[in-house]
């Protein structure tokens, strides 16, 4: 739409602020050929976007992308996905509300968009962090929790900056930065890219991500592992697999595939 208006010449329009050069978007999106290229863009936009938290919520459940560690992280991701369809609602009703025939409508759907999507950020954020702090190992979390609160910082700071300049009448400041928001939230939108990465690896059922071990599970191993060593007999880990801790020349050359049953304390192993 930007170059397409740069392209006729920056026209000017009616509906317009007096003073104004620089056209918002939503103007552009008002005019004759700028509305059918506004609705169906910003459709095309919603759409896909929105199935990205259905896929990413398909892959997650699958294994394909680290598994949730408990139900909060769900719930935080059915929370992010539902604001992100509030906010894809008001962007759309916006662009059909166009502000030349509906100023007031087309505000407030503006204000819909916009805050639908951040509060879908910091709910994103606040699953990331969970999960970043679950599996430490692995840094594309940490990446993507930090590309996404950096989003909302940024982008509430120029929603603010947006509205005090529209309202002190600064119609051009407002414009331009109008236009620098729109921009951020296309990589913002490109950012979740980086969150599909190791689905790439992980195609074949035996490389997928299991369930994640909890503490409770961690300590219980390491104990049994203590337990295990100092009895020289099998070791019983949380994943469900057998070690053997350390053995005398006795029993070092048969390996015990069964846990003793009903042996005496004073019994070597």
């Amino acid at each position: 739409m930007l170059g397409v208006w740069t392209a006729k010449g920056s026209p000017e329009y009616s509906w317009e602020n007096t003073g104004q050069h620089i056209a918002y978007i939503s103007t552009i999106g008002a005019s004759g050929w700028g509305k059918p290229l506004f609705i169906a863009g910003s459709c095309t936009m919603i759409v896909l976007f929105n199935l990205t938290f259905v896929l990413e919520r398909w892959l997650r459940h699958k294994g394909r992308l680290t598994k949730n560690y408990n139900i909060t992280e769900k719930i935080l991701s059915g929370f992010a996905t539902a604001f992100a369809i509030i906010g894809g609602f008001g962007l759309i009703f916006l662009t059909i509300f166009d502000t030349r025939r509906y100023p007031n409508v087309h505000q407030a759907m503006l204000a819909v968009f916009i805050g639908g999507y951040i509060i879908s950020a910091v709910f994103i954020c606040a699953e990331y962090q969970r999960l970043g702090m679950h599996f430490r190992e692995h840094r594309i979390l940490r990446a993507s929790f930090w590309i996404k609160l950096t989003f909302i910082f940024v982008e509430g700071g120029l929603a603010i900056a947006f509205g005090v300049l529209e309202r002190s009448d600064k119609v051009n400041r407002a414009a331009i930065l109008e236009w620098i928001v729109s921009l951020i939230y296309i990589f913002y939108v490109w950012s979740f890219i980086i969150d599909f990465l190791p689905a790439t690896r992980t195609r074949n059922k035996e490389d997928r991500f299991g369930p994640p071990i909890r503490a409770d599970d961690d300590e219980m191993a390491m104990n049994t592992q203590a337990t295990g060593n100092n009895m020289g007999g099998p070791v019983y880990t949380a994943g469900g697999h057998t070690q053997y801790g350390e053995t005398s020349s006795y029993n070092s050359a048969v390996p015990m595939t069964e846990a003793p049953r009903n042996v005496p304390a004073s019994r070597n192993f």
